[in-house]
């Protein structure tokens, strides 16, 4: 058996971090090997197949124009995961976003951000749900699509932000019934995958677990 690829996990510094052990075992269980990566880990030093921008805190609004800090943000870790980023397009290595981490992919190019999406919503619920409350539709001829095998699927939702207007070399290709954007992706080129949900949390859906799949599988032909 080959070895197993070594999956950077970014994340807060929080000592009890749930998203943390649900991603790890995640990556584990699709064939990978999970290496935790805060903000102050040496990026340089580890050679990595593939990254994952784990969820959390907003990011600081002036990555993306804006100046009104809505809720709790960590410029030390938006300045670390942002080299992350730039080491993996350095490095052409996959990327998977969660949550922040999507949001993250569409500001590092280009993109912006509603800072708060409860004014958007007129079908779903305002409120947070760990299971699987929200109806996401994708586009069919997405990679995500080829990923997931399907073109609607449920989600959790535990956000109050999203993409507005996506980045360069990304396209939009998932949303709610709201339409506010659930799933952006990289045109062309390397894996590049940002999902605004916590797939971490799902593992007992077959469709959320080949989202770590495919990172695995493609961190091991990076």
């Amino acid at each position: 058996m080959s070895q197993r690829p070594l999956i950077g996990v970014t994340g807060p510094h929080k000592t009890l971090n749930w998203a943390r052990w649900a991603i790890a075992w995640q990556v584990r269980r699709a064939g990978g090997r999970p290496l935790y990566l805060p903000p102050g880990s040496d990026l340089e030093a580890v050679s990595l197949a593939a990254v994952i921008i784990s969820g959390g805190n907003d990011l600081s609004p002036a990555l993306y124009g804006e100046d009104e800090v809505r809720a709790r943000v960590d410029p030390e870790r938006d300045e670390h995961e942002l080299r992350a980023l730039e080491l993996a397009e350095e490095r052409e290595l996959p990327v998977l976003g969660i949550c922040r981490g999507a949001q993250l992919l569409n500001v590092e190019a280009g993109g912006n951000l509603h800072s708060d999406i409860n004014h958007l919503r007129k079908i779903t619920s305002r409120r947070p749900h760990l299971l699987p409350y929200k109806t996401v539709k994708v586009e069919n001829d997405s990679r995500l699509a080829a990923i997931t095998g399907t073109e609607t699927f449920k989600v959790n939702s535990l956000h109050h932000q999203a993409v507005d207007e996506v980045g360069e070399g990304f396209r939009i290709v998932g949303r709610d019934l709201d339409g506010i954007v659930q799933a952006i992706e990289q045109i062309s080129g390397c894996f590049r995958v940002g999902v605004q949900w916590h797939p971490e949390y799902l593992p007992w859906m077959r469709v959320q677990r080949r989202l770590f799949r495919a990172l695995v599988a493609a961190a091991r032909v990076s």
